[in-house]
């Protein structure tokens, strides 16, 4: 069976343990922030050669599959 996120990497010695594509010194949290800035695919992979398109949409699916397995519950308030 294939790794489920073969391209995000968890390593103690790079960028203090994030998440990082392909075990470079891009982390997730980067690339999400550059998505939500109002990048695109295209622009992020012109700022960053070394990136590829399907870096990029694992780490979307990546940050959905978080999204999905860890939550706190927010008290409502009236």
């Amino acid at each position: 069976m294939a790794k489920l996120f073969e391209r995000i990497t968890v390593n103690p010695e790079v960028c203090m343990g994030q998440p990082t594509i392909r075990g470079m010194r891009i982390t997730v949290a980067f690339v999400l922030k550059l998505l939500a800035s109002g990048m695109n695919h295209e622009e992020i992979l012109k700022a960053y050669p070394e990136l590829e398109e399907e870096d990029i949409l694992q780490t979307i699916e990546y940050a959905a599959w978080l999204a999905g397995e860890f939550h706190r519950p927010v008290p409502v308030h009236a």
